[in-house]
């Protein structure tokens, strides 16, 4: 029409000249085979190591990576098993995991690998196998791929070692330390031998089983002296020393530990450091560690042109490895440093179980004492001090003593030295001063045909410090009732010798309210009597220790000596209006030999041992029994 030819007719169901031609099946297929050739060329030419490991574990189709990964033609890897190929079971739980991929139970297995490449040198790799179907269909193939992690595990492993590691000393830190430490306390299995496991440091333990001694010992040492190079050199030759004694450690260390494998010398902050030996054949070995270490580091060090001499304190711990925690290991460690620093320094102390003991017993009482005076758990005896002249009882010293819950009637001398240190004596001291004031007058108003007798009460010197003591004892008194002449305050002779300042003006106004100012245990200390004479003291109280020189019974000898002495410390004493007490009177013969010297007052078993108040009143008035 119009001088055109007409197109071909159109096909039913299409607009005329319009739309896509019609896919048909066949195109489906070549277009399916175009984009399999496609994959499998992408594949074949992948940067990554991959491989399709069929249901049974075996590789069907590896690409040219992986061959050139292994170092190997491809087309030899085909038919192996990739699970040997790459180590997948090396371990059960990793084997485990990797079957259940294969079975189509499990949608996805990625772990690391430690292989080696083509050219020998070991890499690290991450794999991963994943189905290449759906899973719920079913087993069926998986992809395989090994990805070379190497440079990212060993930047991961240099920053790990610049955390585990001290700067300073190239030391393994605290950190690392205690990594080891569990790890060579933890028991295996004894039904599997689990690879060796791995440390943050890239190490790992000794064939990751128990030691075949079953120990572990540990030397924790810190270094005598150091803080003095520190202040007065400066901190750069601090380290420099620190480094220097990390490097003898090391040689300590590695020489003794050529017999069992090494052992790890750690800085664990300032200047503490540990020699740890997981493999302890025997005490003798961590001692014998310890005596080499204490003759290195005696040896005077050349650093930053100073010759420097240091030593170290050194606590020893050896101990079974069975019931044994890092924490309970380091506590120990931790005590028996404190006792060799306490026993003089420049020492090795070893752990002593018993010692220990003493330790936790007296921490218990620190840490329970301040309650106790406040649950009213003290309660007060009272010992009589007889006239020598006639044996009457003159008055009685209030003893403390503490029914403790957990370990029973307590006798001053286990807790008293506690309370000075933190400073519980004071209110102690406050509620026996109260209640000892309390009771003398309750004899007083009782017994108010007899002579009134004196109460005595020891004071610690914090006392004299931390409160005010004057104005305590003029409110109790007051409140008591109770006369100022009938309460005796006793001091220690170390306490009361040489006092100035405060200590000396809180006895002189006690002195002048009334109160009475004894010295306990007279002889023991500075016996500086002409010192004496210028104190607001009135009574001596001889140490016992002259009195039991005055013994003849049971086979024992009287000292002239003790003797002599005690009768020149009356006389003088007396010289100077004081009067003197004898401690520790056990037998008459004692008592009659006092007697003779002068002495005024004695106290003693021979009279009393110290009991409760109602026994106190029974001897009000009357001369004790004997014994």
């Amino acid at each position: 029409m119009n001088g055109t030819d007409e197109g071909p007719t159109p096909r039913v169901g299409t607009a005329s000249g319009a739309g896509p031609p019609e896919v048909t099946q066949s195109d489906h297929r070549r277009s399916d085979l175009s984009e399999l050739r496609d994959y499998r060329a992408a594949f074949a030419v992948a940067a990554l190591p991959m491989a399709v490991v069929d249901h049974r574990g075996r590789i069907v189709r590896p690409n040219d990576a992986l061959g050139g990964l292994l170092g190997t033609d491809p087309a030899s890897l085909a038919g192996q098993s990739a699970a040997d190929l790459v180590g997948l079971t090396s371990d059960g739980p990793t084997w485990r995991a990797y079957d259940e991929v294969l079975r189509g139970t499990r949608p996805r297995l990625r772990c690391t690998r430690r292989l080696k490449h083509a050219d020998g040198r070991p890499l690290w790799a991450e794999v991963t196998v994943v189905p290449m179907g759906d899973p719920a269909d079913g087993a069926g193939c998986v992809l395989l791929s090994v990805a070379d992690v190497s440079d990212r595990r060993e930047l991961r492993e240099r920053l790990r070692h610049l955390r585990m590691h001290d700067p300073v000393t190239r030391l393994p830190n605290r950190t690392l330390f205690f990594e080891r430490l569990t790890s060579a306390l933890a028991t295996p299995p004894a039904q599997e031998a689990p690879e060796a496991p791995q440390f943050q440091d890239g190490t790992r333990s000794q064939d990751g089983a128990p030691s075949p001694h079953g120990r572990i010992g540990l030397c924790y040492l810190d270094i005598d002296g150091f803080k003095a190079v520190n202040d007065t050199l400066g901190h750069r030759t601090g380290d420099r020393l620190l480094a220097a004694v990390a490097g003898r450690l090391t040689d300590c260390a590695e020489a003794d530990g050529h017999r069992t494998g090494g052992h790890l010398v750690a800085r664990l902050g300032g200047d503490e450091f540990a020699i740890l030996v997981e493999d302890s054949s025997g005490t003798h070995q961590l001692t014998d560690l310890a005596r080499s270490v204490l003759a290195a580091l005696q040896r005077p060090f050349e650093v930053s042109g100073h010759r420097l001499s240091v030593s170290a304190s050194i606590g020893v711990v050896e101990r079974s490895s069975a019931g044994t925690s890092a924490t309970a290991l380091m506590q120990a460690a931790d005590t028996t440093l404190y006792w060799a620093k306490a026993d003089g320094r420049a020492r090795w102390t070893l752990f002593d179980p018993e010692r220990n003991a003493h330790r936790m017993t007296r921490q218990a009482l620190s840490s329970t004492l301040r309650p106790a005076v406040e649950r009213g758990e003290f309660t007060l005896e009272y010992q009589p001090l007889v006239g020598m002249a006639d044996e009457v009882v003159r008055g009685v010293e209030a003893l403390v003593r503490w029914n403790h819950p957990r370990f029973g009637l307590l006798a001053p001398s286990r807790f008293v030295p506690i309370a000075e240190e933190d400073g519980t004596i004071v209110q102690l001291g406050r509620w026996v001063l109260r209640t000892a004031c309390r009771q003398a007058r309750r004899w007083q108003l009782e017994h108010p045909d007899e002579p009134a007798l004196f109460i005595s009460v020891n004071v610690a010197v914090r006392q004299l410090w931390d409160s005010d003591l004057v104005a305590e004892v003029a409110e109790i008194l007051a409140e008591t009732g109770l006369e100022p002449g009938l309460l005796q305050l006793e001091l220690t002779e170390s306490a009361v010798m040489g006092s100035s300042g405060q200590p000396l003006r809180v006895l002189q106004a006690l002195s002048d309210m009334g109160v009475r100012i004894a010295i306990d245990d007279f002889g023991t200390g500075y016996s500086n009597l002409a010192y004496l004479s210028r104190l607001p003291v009135s009574v001596l109280k001889l140490d016992g220790s002259f009195v039991r020189g005055f013994r003849y019974e049971d086979g024992a000898h009287p000292s002239p000596a003790d003797e002599t002495i005690v009768e020149a410390m009356v006389q003088l004493a007396h010289r100077l209006g004081l009067t003197v007490t004898a401690e520790c009177v056990e037998t008459s013969g004692q008592a009659e030999r006092l007697r003779r010297i002068g002495c005024d007052t004695g106290q003693g078993w021979l009279y009393s041992r110290a009991v409760a108040p109602e026994r106190i009143a029974e001897l009000i008035g009357t001369r004790p029994p004997e014994g």
